[in-house]
């Protein structure tokens, strides 16, 4: 195992020291490392409340005030949570290729937190707020229960801006990870299951487009299967452990002073 493991490394590294447009596609797993308890952690129950009466338009519709007062509280773990080695490592990949970006399911800010620039949220921010009128978004840092908040440009009712059960994905977000995923060269599955869709469908098609897919996890997933290396442990341990082989020290600085056409495209 340890010698499929180091050939498996030295694998990526290799790939990596040719790429130049990189793409993290991360999951749960990775903020994970950082302390923030999974969504579905406690059986799928939040103080004795099932998940859906406070991840849905319904459960804000019936109790508008309940679904913030979960959301608030997901905002305090996220505060005192921090970026963990492989959230830094995607961060630091910005100043060695042409283009690095990130699409991810969190909703926690980890990963600007870490400095990375290039960000598609599939399931939007949890420090932001969304109008349900005019759909304006605005950032929010609230910590605290509070009276719900109008919106000020309208009146209306601000929510989390969270992609809830039974809601679509922003099409322009989910246009444009698609196309950072399909373009890239390499393609890291950091910490998710592979069972959230359309999330997931982005990694296949990335595979269907030739792009080098590397799993990162602890165990196998429903997408080990589809990619061309599975390295299994912490994340953060893997990158940490990577990064001291060589495997980002040996790449070349390909980063461009103007932005790629890629990117602007």
């Amino acid at each position: 195992m340890e010698t499929e493991t180091a050939a498996a490394l030295k694998l990526v590294r290799d790939r990596l020291l040719r790429a130049r447009k990189v793409v993290a596609f991360s999951g749960a797993g990775i903020s994970e490392e950082s302390g923030i308890p999974t969504f579905r952690g406690s059986g799928g129950l939040w103080n004795s409340h099932p998940i859906e009466e406070v991840a849905t338009p319904q459960a804000f519709q019936r109790n508008p005030k309940l679904v913030w007062d979960f959301y608030l509280e997901r905002r305090r773990d996220a505060l005192r949570a921090k970026p963990n080695p492989a959230h830094v490592a995607i961060a630091g990949w910005q100043e060695r290729f042409s283009f690095c970006g990130v699409v991810t399911q969190n909703v926690d800010g980890l990963h600007r937190a870490a400095g990375s620039r290039n960000i598609q949220e599939l399931h939007g921010n949890l420090w932001q707020s969304r109008c349900t009128q005019c759909e304006r978004v605005s950032e929010d840092r609230a910590l605290e229960a509070r009276d719900l908040a109008p919106c000020t440009d309208c009146g209306g009712l601000m929510r989390p801006h969270i992609v809830w059960f039974g809601e679509s994905l922003d099409p322009e977000v989910l246009a444009t990870s698609a196309r950072w995923m399909r373009d890239a060269d390499m393609v890291f599955v950091i910490g998710t299951s592979g069972v959230v869709e359309p999330a997931a469908s982005l990694v296949r098609d990335a595979k269907r487009c030739a792009v080098f897919t590397v799993e990162l996890n602890l165990s196998k997933t429903a997408l080990t299967p589809v990619v061309d290396v599975s390295l299994f442990g912490k994340c953060g341990v893997i990158f940490s452990r990577a990064d001291g082989s060589g495997l980002l020290e040996q790449a070349p600085n390909r980063r461009r002073t103007k932005l790629s056409r890629w990117l602007r495209d």
